[in-house]
């Protein structure tokens, strides 16, 4: 179990325009709610906050906040980021007590290398990444290790064969956490498919060409007929004129 010790002040300003003056002063805004007693805005160094989660172990750190002398246990809830900076600018804390069970998320850790990875070339898949569990605050584990070396290629784990103590898990059993499929395997096309596909069809070039010529073929011939027509004339009139002189 992970304590954490944090110092706020309460926050007077709120809404978004509060938010946001606070941000600038170097806080982080919050709310503290819980055990049914009227939310209290909060403010938390933003500096102080990073130092203490960066020290914390686990996913689920107990919080023991000091607001104005007061004195609450707590667990964060929620945790807002900008999405550009990744700063936080938002924490939700939960008043709690140490004597009663509580829901929370505690992430899986998966442990070894499976046979199905390193004998036979296979991919290891998390499909489930947290389980949800009841129980005490000082009995949450800050992760949940599970061994998945034996997965062979088409071998899954579910929910059911996490190994909790003093834990009750509230996600389904048959889940599944991990499974091994088999490796991804590219489909290379045969060289006379690829080379078929990469040449340019000629057909319809040569095709248009040849219509080209042929229509290039029928308007000349009337024109050679015409330039014979043009020729003879001249001839018959020759033929005509020495006839007329003999007489």
């Amino acid at each position: 179990m992970s304590v954490i010790s944090l110092r706020g002040s309460p926050r007077e300003r709120l809404g978004k325009g509060g938010a946001r003056k606070t941000r600038a002063a170097g806080l982080i805004p919050g709310v503290l709610y819980g055990h049914g007693e009227t939310p209290v805005p909060v403010a938390i160094g933003a500096r102080d906050f990073q130092l203490a989660i960066a020290e914390s172990k686990g996913g689920n750190p107990i919080i023991n906040l000091t607001v104005t002398g007061k004195d609450y246990t707590a667990l964060i809830r929620d945790v807002q980021y900008d999405p550009l900076t990744h700063d936080v600018i938002h924490l939700d804390f939960q008043h709690i007590s140490l004597t009663e069970r509580i829901e929370v998320q505690v992430p899986i850790h998966l442990t070894g290398l499976p046979v199905g990875v390193k004998d036979a070339g296979g991919i290891l898949e998390q499909i489930l990444r947290t389980v949800t569990v009841r129980c005490l605050p000082t009995a949450i584990p800050g992760s949940i290790d599970l061994d998945v070396s034996r997965l062979a290629i088409g071998d899954s784990i579910h929910v059911k064969e996490l190994a909790v103590e003093g834990v009750e898990v509230l996600t389904d059993l048959e889940t599944t956490v991990a499974t091994v499929v088999p490796p991804t395997v590219m489909e290379e096309k045969p060289v006379e498919e690829v080379a078929a596909a990469a040449e340019v069809p000629e057909l319809s070039v040569e095709r248009g060409k040849k219509e080209e010529e042929g229509e290039e073929g029928k308007e000349g011939k009337p024109a050679k007929e015409a330039k014979e027509g043009k020729e003879a004339k001249p001839a018959r009139e020759a033929k005509g004129k020495e006839a007329k002189e003999s007489k």
